[in-house]
């Protein structure tokens, strides 16, 4: 296990969180002058990703975050998310939480496996933090924070070998080996069985600095070539154009990572049928963890990096739906099984004295919901 992944594993799971909110949010917006008092607008919008951005790369949260550390379980990083996501005005409800999570998981879960090399997985990283750029334009405080986050990346993961990057890639995909949750779009575009499980294509680029697969070479002990065999490999590759870009600004070649709701399609998920994805979401919810105090002790501190202001006069804050009516959100709570759900978090964030004093309390605060959470595992 890689003690270098986690960063990785926050930063994509946490872009494709704001790739989903921004989608609905742009499909729910109603103009502002039509607006009511519970209705959406464009400047709600883009004040959630910012609140939202804000928080993800304080700069207290990110060095907690790129310490090395071990993975934790999917909970323990779900709860993370789960303060991220109520850390502006909007609101989620469980049911939509879940699904909101699932798409995230699914989603990296196949950026990972279709990466044609392990250091491409830092592209992708890249790739989600162009786009997170784009959200945040016009608030250049907050684009310094994703700056200076890039910055990080670049000089804790550049000079990794190609054997390291290999840990790191192994590490993730045995974080979702066990997820098999169908999702609409992949489904669509036929990438992903009934089963849940991801199709992987035998064709387009090979891996930088790799050749078309067909030739076998033969050498002798001197190092000389020998002789040479062509082989069917069965497939359609073709060499990779160049190098993705690994610089602030730059083209990226690969295209994992960038926002596929884009072009504003539905998104669903589906749970039937993925009997061992259950199964094994349920193991982990109520089997005793044995690294639960080492889980409380890494949520305390990431949590603790999280500084959310308070914001100015009476606000009830906006429910955001993930479903397409409130029926179907309804349905899917009633439906979901009893052993995967979770407590609903509710945040209160106190406006800070003083760095210090605000950082006690919210530990003191955290830690007692922290050990009552806890105690449920």
């Amino acid at each position: 296990m890689s003690v270098r992944t986690l960063p990785l594993l926050f930063l994509n799971l946490g872009g494709e969180m704001l790739y989903i909110l921004d989608q609905r949010l742009r499909a729910q917006n109603i103009p502002g002058d039509k607006a009511r008092k519970d209705e959406w607008t464009e400047v709600d919008r883009k004040r959630v990703l910012n609140d939202i951005i804000s928080t993800m790369f304080n700069r207290k949260f990110m060095e907690e975050l790129f310490k090395p550390q071990e993975l934790y379980s999917k909970k323990a990083l779900r709860t993370v998310y789960e303060r991220l996501a109520h850390a502006s005005i909007m609101k989620l409800n469980q049911a939509s939480m879940d699904k909101l999570y699932d798409l995230m998981t699914m989603a990296f879960k196949y950026q990972v496996l279709l990466c044609p090399r392990p250091k491409d997985v830092l592209l992708v990283t890249f790739n989600h933090l162009d786009t997170i750029r784009g959200f945040i334009r016009d608030s250049p405080t907050i684009l310094q924070q994703v700056d200076e986050t890039f910055r990080q990346l670049t000089e804790i993961y550049g000079g990794l070998s190609a054997g390291e990057f290999q840990l790191i890639r192994q590490t993730l995909l045995i974080f979702f080996q066990d997820l098999h949750i169908r999702v609409s779009m992949f489904l669509k575009d036929k990438v992903q069985n009934n089963n849940g499980r991801f199709v992987l294509p035998v064709s387009g680029p090979v891996p930088w600095g790799t050749e078309v697969p067909g030739l076998i070479r033969m050498f002798n002990n001197k190092g000389e070539e020998v002789k040479r065999i062509e082989f069917k490999h069965g497939g359609n590759y073709v060499p990779a154009p160049k190098e993705g870009s690994f610089e602030l600004y730059g083209d990226r070649v690969l295209k994992l990572g960038t926002n596929m709701y884009s072009v504003n399609q539905p998104v669903e998920t589906h749970m039937s049928g993925s009997s061992k994805n259950l199964a094994s979401w349920t193991q982990e919810s109520i089997a005793p963890n044995p690294l639960a105090k080492e889980e409380l002790n890494f949520l305390a501190r990431l949590m603790g990096g999280m500084e959310i202001k308070k914001p100015s006069g009476p606000e009830p804050g906006f429910r955001l739906n993930l479903f397409t009516t409130d029926e179907e959100e309804e349905q899917a709570a009633l439906t979901r099984p009893e052993e995967l759900s979770y407590e609903v978090i509710n945040i209160q964030a106190t406006q800070q004295r003083s760095e210090e004093l605000a950082r006690i309390m919210d530990l003191r605060s955290w830690r007692d919901d922290l050990l009552a959470m806890m105690d449920e595992l």
